[in-house]
């Protein structure tokens, strides 16, 4: 071997490569840990441009500064995501640096639809279930009661939505939607009726029945001034429903059939109930 010249030579230029690099590493982190590196700045912006109605800019950036490890070289982005996606409010958030010494956070807000079982979390328009002040919320608006079995969460955004233009036309706003572990879906309206919709046989249960409550809504409000309690839409071809001080007069007899009538009085067509 000491008398390959050739060898000799790559194994010294190997060596020099590998010295030389070393040296360049050493330099990197050197310059690396300068206190000019330090992180000075979380800046922290809507992900859309938009102002932020929930998330606090200076009481956010203030708590993070302190749990941000690292400089601007150091710092493991992941994991200053993963800590301001844990904050309150806060959806999802980006994070990357700007030089010398800042990260800029990205965030998009939870718009809180209503709330969601009886724990205090909140539904969001997009169908997530987080936890958030309340008190914060109802200040946006009105919140709806949803509840249903885990992981429905968006199927029964969905179908709020659709009972929301299904009752549109009788002005009927809904104000509550729950589907049971057997997954049947019971509305609650803001005029305090309540609807046994039913589990879903196939893909226009739901409408078909909204659409025969719709049908017959204006002539049953205008005979029940007190309002009506309840109603179940789960027959074929009719429904049951409960109020106070109920009157059928005999014109609408077919549509309509008196059982029995009391302070709390039940009507219904058709008794077979599905």
């Amino acid at each position: 071997m000491w008398q390959d010249v050739r060898a000799l030579n790559s194994t010294a230029n190997a060596l020099i490569a590998l010295v030389v690099i070393a040296l360049l590493g050493s330099g990197v982190w050197w310059i690396s840990q300068r206190p000019m590196f330090d992180l000075r700045t979380v800046y922290v912006q809507h992900m859309y441009g938009m102002n932020l109605k929930h998330v606090n800019k200076l009481t956010l950036t203030q708590g993070m500064l302190g749990k941000v490890k690292g400089n601007f070289f150091t710092t493991d982005l992941e994991q200053v995501r993963g800590a301001f996606e844990q904050v309150p409010w806060v959806r999802r958030a980006t994070v990357r640096r700007e030089w010398p010494d800042q990260l800029v956070v990205e965030v998009e807000e939870h718009e809180a639809l209503g709330t969601w079982g009886e724990d205090g979390r909140l539904l969001s328009v997009k169908g997530d279930i987080f936890t958030a002040n309340l008190a914060e919320a109802d200040e946006d608006h009105e919140l709806p009661a949803f509840d249903g079995p885990k992981g429905s969460e968006k199927e029964v955004l969905a179908r709020f939505i659709d009972l929301r233009t299904w009752f549109a036309p009788v002005s009927l706003i809904p104000s509550a939607l729950n589907l049971s572990s057997r997954y049947a879906w019971t509305v609650q309206f803001s005029n305090g009726m309540e609807v046994a919709l039913g589990r879903e046989q196939d893909a226009t249960t739901l409408k078909t029945r909204a659409d025969r409550l719709v049908g017959i809504y204006p002539q049953l409000s205008s005979l029940l001034k007190d309002g009506i309690a309840t109603v179940d839409m789960r027959y074929q071809n009719g429904l049951a429903l409960s109020a106070h001080g109920l009157q059928v007069p005999n014109d609408i007899t077919k549509p309509v059939k008196a059982v029995t009538q009391k302070t709390k009085t039940t009507s219904s067509t058709n008794r077979n109930r599905q």
